[in-house]
C-alpha cells in the first residue's frame, strides 16, 4: 500500500517522500531520561524551541510526562499545566507543526485547543478510548506508536504490525483520515536490546501499513549498550540509527540533537530520495 502524498495535521501539511522531517523533542518535565528539568520554565522552553527550529527542526514535540523506564505517572491536570502555556506560546511565535506527546485524551484535547497540530501517542490510540475521537474532532495528525507491557513476542515484526493495524482501525472508525496518520515502531518500548536492533534492521517491513513512519531512537539505551556511553554522549550512535532508519523508510525522526540530526537527515536524503 502506498503512503499518502501528504501528512495533514489540522491547517498544516507535510509532503511525504520528498524529505525526512526532523521532530525536535521539548520535554517540560523534571525527570525525563535525557534532559529532565532543563526546559521547565516557559522562557527556557521557548528559547530551546527557537534554537531547535533555527537548527533545522520541522516539528516541535512537547511532552509533559516522562515515559522513561520507571517513570512516575503525572496527573492530567498537572500535565496540562505544564504543556498548554508552552504550546500557546509556540503556536503564536512559530509557523511549524506542534505535537503533543501524551496518551491521555483530556491532555490532548487541551493541547489541541491551545493550537497543537499533532497527537503523538505512545500507546497508539489503544490506552484511552477517547483519544481517537478527540483527534478526529480537531482534524489533528496522529502518530500511533507500538507499545506493550511485556517483552514477549510470537514474531516481533508481525506482532508490531498487527498492533499498528489495530491502531489504524481504531483511528479510521473514529473518523481520522489515513492522510492524518503516521506509525512508530516504538524503539525502546516493550522491547529488549536485541528487539530494538531487530526492529531497526527490519524497519522497511512497516511499508505494508502504507503510512508515514516516525522513528524515535535518540540517545536511547540500546545505543548506550552498543557503545558503552552515557546518555549525553550518544550523538554519533543516534546519527547511525537516523541514517539507517531513513534508508529503510523513516519519514520523520524524533531527536534531541537537532542540528546534528538535521544534517544527518539531509545527507541521507541526498542518497535515498534522489
Amino acid at each position: 500500500m502506498k503512503k499518502p502524498e501528504v501528512f495533514i495535521c489540522r491547517n498544516k501539511s507535510l509532503p511525504i517522500g520528498k524529505k525526512t522531517y526532523v521532530m525536535g523533542i521539548l520535554n517540560i518535565t523534571p525527570d525525563s531520561f535525557s534532559d529532565g528539568g532543563r526546559y521547565y520554565s516557559i522562557d527556557d522552553a521557548i528559547n530551546r524551541a527557537r534554537e531547535m527550529i533555527l537548527s533545522g527542526a520541522d516539528i516541535i514535540d512537547v511532552g509533559g510526562e516522562s515515559t522513561r523506564p520507571g517513570f512516575m505517572p503525572v496527573e492530567p491536570i498537572e500535565e496540562i499545566k505544564r504543556v498548554v502555556p508552552i504550546i500557546e506560546r509556540l503556536v503564536s511565535e512559530f509557523d511549524i507543526p506542534i505535537s503533543i506527546d501524551t496518551s491521555k485524551s483530556v491532555v490532548a484535547r487541551e493541547a489541541l485547543k491551545a493550537g497543537a497540530h499533532i497527537i503523538n501517542d505512545i500507546w497508539g490510540l489503544q490506552a484511552d478510548d477517547n483519544m481517537a475521537s478527540v483527534a478526529a474532532e480537531f482534524g489533528a495528525g496522529v502518530v500511533m506508536m507500538h507499545n506493550r507491557e511485556n517483552k514477549e513476542y510470537t514474531s516481533l515484526m508481525t506482532d508490531i504490525i498487527e498492533f499498528l493495524k489495530q491502531s489504524i482501525k481504531i483511528g479510521e472508525q473514529a473518523g481520522i483520515k489515513r492522510n492524518s496518520m503516521a506509525v512508530d515502531p516504538g524503539i525502546g518500548f516493550g522491547k529488549t536490546f536485541n528487539h530494538n536492533l531487530e526492529v531497526m534492521k527490519n524497519l522497511e517491513k512497516l511499508e505494508v501499513l502504507g503510512l508515514p513512519v516516525l522513528l524515535g531512537t535518540s540517545r536511547k539505551s540500546f545505543i548506550g549498550n552498543v557503545l558503552d556511553l552515557p546518555v549525553e554522549d550518544r550523538v554519533e550512535g543516534t546519527g547511525a540509527t537516523v541514517a539507517i532508519g531513513i534508508a529503510y523508510g523513516a519519514d520523520i525522526v524524533r531527536v534531541h540533537d537537532v542540528k546534528e540530526m538535521a544534517r544527518t537527515s539531509r545527507m541521507a536524503d541526498a542518497i535515498v530520495r534522489r
